[in-house]
């Protein structure tokens, strides 16, 4: 960077006083920039180093260049309608259609953090929104293999009974791709907390993902294993504090806008509007 500094500042100097000792210096077809280089050193009592001028603004343009992507932030938002909230097998909006939206701030560092809410069907407990904040980093360990590792904090802003039902959670997760399929390992922790009867909960899953072709068609499965306080079958109330739940799907990318419908199954008692399988319909923009 110093050398970068100091050969701006060695070409501002010697054009500057070439100029004031020549001022009929005009282009030339060996400099179609607007000056002669040459003329310039033979026109002042400066010693000039043309190949070293020359080389010194490239070098300044590829380093500011370097800077500006070092700093580079990206800002994203995206929407969705789906027919069903349903998260890790279990619906949140009883059944019903949710809207759901965020944004998204990633540095090109790795380092990420944003925002997400949805509706839901939670009572005077849960209140009809929930909202999301997470922050993490994420980036690449070689060109088939991917990191994640951040926080999630889960809000409950419109319940409206004063319970403590707020918690966070802990995510790190390993992607893989090889040729068309991606897979993706996941790991999730909450501590203990009073928001989850002072209790921990721990989420092990993994995606599956697949492109058909060149067409933009996609096929997707999930599976995944809680063993604590959000056990889909110890929120059904049958007193089992570990559950599976699973998913099979297709999506449709156009532009912007992708179209997905899957299959959403638990283990356990089958309640309608809240732990039964059900087929879910999904359309979402991102910008």
């Amino acid at each position: 960077m110093l050398t970068s500094v100091r050969g701006l500042f060695a070409a501002s100097l010697a054009t500057g006083l070439a100029l004031s000792a020549a001022p009929a210096l005009a282009s030339t077809a060996e400099d179609p920039a607007g000056f002669d280089l040459a003329a310039v050193a033979a026109a002042s009592d400066v010693t000039v180093d043309v190949a070293a001028l020359e080389a010194a603004t490239p070098e300044i343009s590829e380093d500011a260049s370097q800077i500006g992507a070092e700093s580079a932030i990206t800002l994203s938002a995206n929407v969705a309608l789906t027919s069903d909230y349903r998260f890790r097998g279990v619906s949140l909006s009883s059944g019903d259609p949710a809207i759901q939206g965020g944004f998204d701030a990633a540095h090109s560092s790795g380092f990420y953090a944003g925002v997400w809410a949805s509706s839901i069907s939670g009572g005077p407990l849960y209140g009809d929104m929930e909202l999301d904040i997470y922050a993490g980093w994420s980036g690449n360990l070689s060109e088939a293999v991917t990191f994640d590792i951040g926080a999630l904090y889960y809000l409950y802003p419109t319940e409206d009974i004063g319970a403590d039902t707020d918690y966070y959670e802990l995510l790190a997760s390993l992607g893989f791709t090889l040729g068309p399929v991606e897979t993706t390992l996941g790991v999730g922790y909450s501590p203990e907390q009073d928001s989850l009867g002072d209790a921990d909960n721990l989420y092990l899953y993994t995606d599956f993902g697949i492109g058909i072709g060149e067409t933009p068609f996609s096929l997707n499965a999930h599976i995944g294993y809680t063993d604590g306080a959000l056990a889909p079958p110890l929120l059904a109330g049958t007193g089992d504090d570990s559950g599976i739940d699973w998913s099979v799907g297709a999506s449709y990318a156009a532009g912007q806008f992708e179209i997905g419908v899957a299959y959403i199954g638990v283990e356990g008692p089958s309640i309608e509007e809240f732990t039964d399988d059900a087929v879910v319909a999904t359309i979402s923009a991102s910008f």
